[in-house]
């Protein structure tokens, strides 16, 4: 094995030496500590784009750790959908740091940078982990550090959005084992690779509990989504939290979508018996709701973090609509979305947050106030997000949004999928109208309160803006992006070629 080869457990050990040492160093000198966790950020980004190009070569390549052989030992796995995922991580991640330092809200606490990098520890570990139980593991990583950043900058609110988000992971990460324990009993391994050749060759007397099992897996895999009607603690939560943590926790619904579609062809494709495509029946009609729900909230939203919390909500049922149909060409499509849906959900949040910090006592909730420093840039800011967010020409949500019609036109659920598309961009583009024309354009009564605020420095709209400017690039190179996407979606399709890769002879 090369040094290279060991390149694909670097994002797993970038951010586990930077949060220790960033804590370290802020003890005694903070900027230390912040160019520590900054530089950390940079590293996990050159190495996902190395791991990105090495995966261009459609190879999947396993990486046992302790040279233990799977399906015996932990193996990690780098493919092309494992790749995506820790680019689309690592820019999310540098973005957000850069805007919270910029704008001093890594201040508010002491562990705002290893938490962080915490954070970034359990979504690399979960993107590359070749088992289901390190898949737990690492869902318990992401999920400890996202209570810490939630809280972050304290207050009342945040604590009582963070006890319902502590307990609904709870009882997730108890369903979680519980399928587990059922699938290991059956099979007796946990290896995801493994599982594949296993699950298929169960006797009709476990199929009753197989499917159980995948179920109960999808039922977990929802809830890290929110995907009705397990969702009712994101909008409250998101809402709750720092804007600039909020940026960061648009990915994390993404990590319930990114664990069906890595499990669901692999485990429980057209090999997998009467278990096979498990979830299909369920998964459509609960996207279809997620998307009304999240699209009729950014209409009913009263303040802008509520708006861009339902607005993943919206985005998050979007994409499983696509998921849903369980075809290659579908699938493509719903990873482009993804990776749109992400930038676009964080540009909103770091938008609000921006707002926030100029209205003063108005704060971010939709009523007019007199004017504000930066309100034409911030205007034309949230616009950009919004048509983003929607997915209007010209930016790369209606790329999405297209490739996913376009697709699903030749499955039967193609006017169910269309419908809920087109009526809830309708509601999105009514609901994000109507906030951004109250706040940006509508000016307070003249005996209104002034805005009692400090004057806020431009280089915290620079961040919102390269969120916008990367939405641009990938319209501009959406050719590109739908030919990688369709690689991908190849990949996840032919699970015999991922099996072979992580289980060498033993699969043959």
């Amino acid at each position: 094995m090369t040094a290279l080869d060991h390149l694909v457990i670097a994002p797993v050990v970038i951010p586990s030496v930077v949060a220790p040492l960033a804590l370290l160093a802020m003890r005694r000198r903070r900027h230390v500590g912040v160019a520590i966790s900054m530089a950390g950020c940079v590293a996990m980004l050159v190495a996902a784009l190395w791991l990105f190009g090495i995966a261009q070569d459609d190879a999947i390549r396993a990486y046992p750790l302790g040279n233990w052989p799977a399906p015996f030992g932990i193996v990690l796995v780098l493919d092309r959908l494992s790749a995506m995922m820790l680019v689309l991580a690592a820019v999310l991640a540098l973005v957000v740091m850069i805007h919270a330092v910029v704008t001093a809200v890594d201040r508010k606490g002491w562990h705002f940078h290893p938490m962080f990098h915490f954070q970034l520890l359990g979504l690399n570990g979960a993107f590359l982990t070749g088992d289901l139980f390190n898949l737990f593991v690492f869902f318990e990583v992401l999920l400890i550090a996202s209570y810490g950043l939630m809280l972050h900058g304290q207050g009342s609110a945040r604590l009582k959005a963070g006890v319902a988000y502590v307990i609904v992971n709870i009882v997730g990460s108890a369903l979680f084992l519980i399928a587990l324990g059922l699938l290991y009993g059956l099979t007796g391994t946990l290896n995801m690779a493994d599982l594949a050749r296993r699950v298929a060759a169960l006797g009709s007397q476990d199929q009753g509990l197989v499917r159980l099992a995948g179920l109960l897996l999808l039922t977990v895999f929802a809830l890290k989504a929110a995907v009705v009607p397990l969702h009712l603690w994101l909008p409250r939560t998101y809402a709750a939290t720092a804007p600039v943590v909020a940026a960061l926790f648009a990915i994390m619904t993404k990590v319930g979508v990114y664990a069906m579609i890595r499990t669901v062809p692999l485990i429980f494709g057209d090999a997998a018996g009467a278990a096979a495509w498990v979830p299909a029946p369920w998964l459509l009609p609960a996207a279809v709701l997620t998307a009304i729900v999240g699209f009729a909230g950014v209409l009913a939203a009263r303040a802008m973090r509520e708006q861009a919390a339902f607005a993943i909500l919206g985005s998050t049922g979007t994409l499983l609509l696509a998921v849903s149909c369980w075809t290659q060409a579908t699938t493509a499509a719903s990873l482009f979305y993804l990776a749109h849906a992400t930038l676009a959900g964080a540009a909103l949040f770091l938008v609000a947050d921006a707002t926030l910090r100029r209205r003063g006592q108005y704060g971010d909730a939709t009523v007019p106030s007199p004017r504000f420093a930066g309100q034409e840039a911030l205007g034309l800011l949230f616009m950009a997000a919004t048509i983003a967010a929607v997915g209007l020409p010209p930016l790369s949500g209606f790329v999405g949004k297209l490739f996913i019609l376009q697709t699903t036109f030749a499955t039967p659920a193609w006017v169910v999928v269309w419908a809920t598309i087109l009526g809830t961009t309708l509601v999105g583009i009514i609901g994000f109208a109507r906030s951004g024309s109250t706040l940006f354009w509508k000016t307070a009564a003249a005996d209104a309160d002034a805005i009692a605020c400090t004057e806020r420095s431009r280089p915290e709209l620079a961040m919102p803006a390269a969120l916008i400017a990367l939405l641009g690039l990938l319209t501009l190179g959406g050719g590109w992006a739908t030919a990688q996407a369709q690689a991908t979606a190849a990949q996840i399709f032919a699970p015999q070629r991922y099996i072979e890769a992580v289980l060498g002879e033993v699969a043959r």
